[in-house]
């Protein structure tokens, strides 16, 4: 079971990542505009970060207390976090998504 600990703690690295991208990204926007909103998003991630962090620091450290039943769960948590990252970054770089153009006659 301690690759399941590891595949968590890989996706958990992969969340901060995302995390201090969407942090660049936020702290860009409100150095422009000063947006409370952006202020929210700042902590919001600065939050995410701050729980990965905490979640990666607890396999290394504590991974004897984890019970071998709970580590599937933990990976699929990670995995949904990071598929909500995922998607938050893109709308955030990428807001207009793909555009295509119409090819001309």
């Amino acid at each position: 079971m301690a690759l399941l600990m590891d595949i968590s703690s890989i996706i958990s690295m992969a969340n901060v990542a995302i995390l201090v991208a969407l942090l660049a990204v936020y702290a860009n926007i409100y150095s422009k505009t000063r947006a409370t909103f952006t202020v929210g998003l700042v902590v919001f991630a600065s939050m995410l970060m701050l729980h990965n962090g905490i979640a990666v620091y607890g396999y290394f450290a504590m991974a004897p207390l984890y019970s071998d039943d709970l580590l599937p769960y933990f990976v699929g948590i990670h995995i949904a976090e990071l598929a909500g990252l995922v998607a938050l970054l893109k709308v955030t770089v990428w807001p207009e998504g793909v555009k295509t153009t119409p090819k001309a006659s």
